[in-house]
């Protein structure tokens, strides 16, 4: 495993990640602050003027450059390590098929081509295709650029109902539901298939680097490990999500040595007790969204993962944290604490 050259226990701060995975403490469940250096003396690169917003995010070198001294300007505390990954946007998986994607400041949306259910026979993936060969460029760029320096990261990718939004979109998916399950299950199966093989060919690649696995979720880990996903499912009824999305989701955790489940909104809730029973699925992480609260407002989800022999994932501002430790057991509890004023604050909430 590459050490990190700045973070002398690194090895110590991947164990006790490692250990969240199993509900098991070493010493302490895991705690990561990162906070900007005070006096931040790495210079970012300079600005560059592109002629679109695409070429901006095309432009490899910056792109990894501007990675590198966001990591060197950042203090990171407790367990937190430094990463970087490789981002296109969340829909880069299905833009690996085709998928033509639209950039905007922060992020990407693909544009649907999957007007005819009679093509689906035609979609694979492609290692001539431009956006893999532009993540796999990406990728080399951060290996490169970040030896000892930070781990490079898996990026965002969505199989699943996701992957199937992104190449029908959502309006015209829920007319599918009922109108063409068939042809859905189908295209699912060539989603899931597919993304076995993308994922083993990067992990390969970043084994082969010396790289712990992260990616845009924060845990940082030895295991093969990902995040299971289906934004869709906010839209669709607890029947037919078990029926349709259900048996791929379980596939993906019984592919992956540790898996937490990316659970987004309130109207995703309906579908927890269903994933809870996935025996392979080592946590969740629940993102209640903004305008419903905070994390302690939520205490009962996280009880109810906790009940199942769940690992949780939770961002907590520092207040809260008093109230997470009287109501939660510490195994398999991973923390990110926010409002952290500065490195003797950090120690000592760590300490607690």
């Amino acid at each position: 495993m590459m050490p990190i050259d700045h973070i002398p226990d690194w090895e110590q701060r991947l164990a006790r990640q490692d250990a969240f995975w199993e509900r098991e403490i070493l010493d302490r469940p895991v705690v990561t602050i990162s906070l900007p250096k005070p006096n931040p003396a790495y210079p970012w690169p300079a600005n560059r003027t592109y002629p679109t917003i695409r070429d901006r995010w095309m432009d490899t070198e910056r792109v990894a450059a501007c990675a590198l001294a966001g990591v060197v300007n950042t203090d990171y505390l407790g367990d937190a390590l430094p990463t970087a990954w490789p981002n296109l946007g969340p829909e880069v998986f299905s833009a690996f098929f085709g998928c033509e994607l639209e950039f905007g400041e922060t992020t990407s949306w693909s544009i649907p081509n999957l007007t005819d259910w009679s093509d689906v026979g035609k979609i694979r993936v492609s290692d001539d295709g431009f956006y893999w060969r532009k993540m796999l460029e990406l990728t080399d760029a951060f290996l490169e650029i970040g030896k000892g320096k930070f781990y490079t990261g898996l990026t965002d990718m969505h199989p699943g109902g996701d992957a199937v939004t992104a190449f029908r979109d959502p309006v015209r998916l829920n007319f599918d539901m009922l109108e063409a399950t068939a042809e859905v299950k189908a295209l699912l199966e060539i989603m899931n298939q597919a993304y076995f093989s993308v994922y083993d060919f990067y992990f390969d690649k970043l084994k082969a680097a010396g790289q712990a696995i992260s990616t845009w979720a924060g845990i940082v880990s030895t295991k093969k490990w990902y995040v299971p996903s289906n934004d869709f499912s906010c839209m669709i009824s607890k029947e037919m999500f078990d029926e349709v999305f259900l048996p791929g989701i379980i596939e993906e955790c019984q592919f992956l040595e540790a898996s937490i489940y990316h659970l987004d909104g309130p109207g995703a809730l309906q579908h927890l007790e269903s994933l809870l029973e996935i025996k392979e699925l080592k946590a969740v992480q629940w993102v209640y969204g903004a305008g419903h609260g905070r994390a302690s407002d939520w205490m009962h989800v996280y009880k109810r993962c906790q009940g199942a022999g769940k690992g949780i994932q939770v961002g907590l501002a520092i207040e809260e944290l008093d109230y997470f430790m009287e109501n939660l057991k510490p195994e398999g509890v991973w923390i990110s604490l926010s409002g952290v004023q500065d490195r003797e604050h950090a120690e000592a909430l760590i300490r607690k």
